[in-house]
């Protein structure tokens, strides 16, 4: 592609252990393996073609190009148009069972109409682009290994050295089918055997067909919802039930900016929010594999509790940055791993208490060890709770007491009395409903600002938060309480741009709202779903509405989006934009179907 790269002109592939980003070249730009946190083997996303990219094309002039998944699910195709005729690329990633010593990604060329000239293109470095692999070829393709790394490419296409870079030249008539095969294996072990490309569409194709269909949703917001759905599921590693923030690392939340960093980990934070997207579509077996990964990270020591953990639970993310690298568009740093381990955020434990009950409200299996989680977690709460942190947003340098984090105890506890109330569980309620109250009023006093009429960032400043939009969603205050309608007014007045919402007004943006890093889409959608509070549901709908415009052609969402420059920015795709998607629907769903509201936002604030 001609001038700078764009986020939103790649697709996305996976198999829930991993992933890859194509452009409309169909230019595999970014994969590690074998997970999704692993060094990269393709990284020209972030640097220069040298660090490793895959390119199926016309050999000649392309007249045009487009592309689609296949039906809902992950199977990308995308369609090229020469001078003497048409071909499709179709590319997937064979879903893996419990099988940890090899990932596949298969990509097969089909002819359409006529016949084209076509060539592969592969440059694979391991080592985020640094290290060259030993490459050796024989009849059935090529075989390149660096230390316990082993990459099989097997196709039909005779393929030769060409300048370091793994080439091969075929023609692909209507109605012919080439097939290249892509294995990852430990170098150390004999190599797997190969699978068969046709087969293995047909089954990846049938397997998230059956489970698109599994989707609750009414048809005016299924097409958006399941594609978000899918997108979560393949974000979602299926051996563990860890989620990703997202499939990739240091994609720029500014242009020409260093907010560069590594999403390709697991947040508590998303805990409930991806509890109840997944509850409120139909999937409670997902939600409870990922429950049971919350269980297992939140068990132990609570003061030990970290915002983000690795896919399998890991503790440890330190954070470097590659110098080599030259980053998404010339911006660096490049980071790897992710300090916010070592942060403290209190908002957390109201996330995982709100999480949990949720799912108790929902009937999903019980276990035994879960109530008395929960309770150490309190504990820890009646002790903790006044301390400073970091807040949602992991912001770097000063502790402070977040209005959100304090908020987010409140709910802690609030969701404790009502396992008591409830469901009958144990616990000191008088205590809880006392210290409750302390919170709410302590909240109430120093994180509202009467000068502003509006709740405030932190205590003692005027700044305004995004995240206060979720004070009426998780049952602070009703939506319909003037301090709450004071502070969306607020919100609304300073922090959005054309209907887009801002997480807060940093330096660079005091003059301008729009400079910097972009508008924080899961806010937008949490705006949605307060203007569905307030009964402005006409608004609400808009805006989701303007929403999904800024979706690339494929329905993918970053993290942020330019309304000014009209480009997607942050890592893609982000799993929390999209859990964000599908709750608004259904709170909208709700809404205009005239039933009582019980949707996601409306479950925190009743239950």
């Amino acid at each position: 592609m001609d001038g700078p790269k764009r986020i939103e002109d790649y697709g996305f592939i996976g198999d829930m252990r991993t992933a890859a980003l194509i452009d409309r070249e169909a230019t595999i730009e970014w994969l590690c393996l074998p997970r999704f946190d692993s060094d990269a083997c393709c990284a020209a996303l972030l640097g220069k073609p040298e660090n490793g990219y895959w390119q199926l094309s016309p050999a000649a002039k392309v007249i045009s190009r487009s592309r689609r998944y296949r039906g809902e699910t992950l199977v990308l195709e995308t369609v090229f148009e020469t001078g003497t005729g048409s071909v499709a690329v179709i590319d997937f990633m064979p879903l893996q069972q419990d099988d940890e010593t090899t990932v596949d990604l298969v990509r097969i060329v089909e002819g359409r109409e006529g016949e084209v000239e076509m060539r592969c293109d592969a440059l694979f470095r391991f080592g985020y682009g640094q290290v060259s692999p030993w490459v050796r070829y024989d009849e059935s393709g090529a075989l390149a290994v660096s230390g316990p790394d082993g990459l099989r490419l097997r196709t039909p296409v005779a393929l030769r050295e060409c300048g370091g870079r793994i080439t091969g030249r075929f023609r692909v008539a209507k109605g012919e089918r080439v097939p290249f095969v892509l294995t990852w294996f430990r170098s150390f072990c004999k190599a797997p055997s190969l699978r068969d490309a046709e087969r293995e569409l047909d089954e990846t194709e049938r397997w998230w067909q059956a489970w698109s269909a599994r989707c609750d949703i009414d048809e005016a917001f299924r097409e958006p919802v399941v594609r978000s759905l899918i997108t979560l599921k393949a974000l979602t590693d299926n051996l563990t039930g860890g989620m990703v923030g997202a499939a990739s690392c240091s994609l720029p939340e500014s242009v020409g900016g260093s907010d560069n960093w590594d999403y390709r980990y697991t947040w508590l934070r998303d805990a409930t929010f991806t509890l109840y997207a997944l509850l409120s579509s139909g999937y409670q077996e997902e939600a409870y594999v990922w429950r049971q990964w919350l269980l297992r990270v939140a068990a132990g020591d609570p003061g030990k509790l970290q915002p983000v953990y690795g896919i399998a639970g890991e503790r440890w993310l330190h954070e470097y940055e590659l110098d080599w690298l030259e980053g998404f568009n010339g911006c660096r740093p490049v980071r790897i791993g992710n300090s916010a381990f070592e942060q403290v955020q209190l908002d957390i434990y109201g996330e995982i208490m709100d999480g949990l009950h949720f799912g108790r409200v929902h009937d999903m299996q019980p276990d035994e060890d879960l109530w008395r989680i929960q309770c150490e977690l309190v504990e820890y709460l009646e002790r903790h709770w006044q301390g400073v942190g970091a807040s949602l947003w992991e912001l770097r340098g000063e502790g402070r007491r977040y209005t959100y984090s304090k908020v987010m105890a409140w709910v802690a506890v609030d969701r404790a009395i009502k396992g008591v109330e409830r469901f009958g569980l144990e616990g000191d309620v008088e205590r809880w409903q006392a210290l409750r109250r302390k919170i709410h009023d302590e909240v109430c006093e120093k994180g509202f600002s009467r000068s502003r009429n509006a709740f405030v960032q932190y205590y003692g400043s005027d700044a305004l938060d995004a995240s206060l939009l979720l004070l009426p969603l998780v049952g602070f205050l009703p939506a319909d309480d003037p301090r709450i309608q004071g502070t969306v007014d607020a919100i609304q007045q300073d922090l959005v741009h054309d209907g887009f919402v801002y997480r807060f007004v940093t330096a660079d943006k005091r003059n301008d709202l729009t400079q910097g890093e972009g508008a924080f889409l899961v806010c937008c959608f949490w705006l949605v779903d307060v203007l569905v509070l307030l009964g402005r549901r006409d608004e609400a709908r808009t805006l989701f509405d303007r929403l999904l415009g800024v979706s690339n052609d494929l329905g993918l969402l970053a993290e942020e989006y330019d309304p000014v420059r009209q480009r997607l920015m942050g890592n893609f795709p982000q799993a929390f934009s999209h859990v964000g998607l599908v709750n608004s629907a259904h709170n909208l769903q709700r809404a205009e179907s005239g039933e009582r509201r019980k949707g996601p936002a409306e479950s925190r604030r009743r239950h």
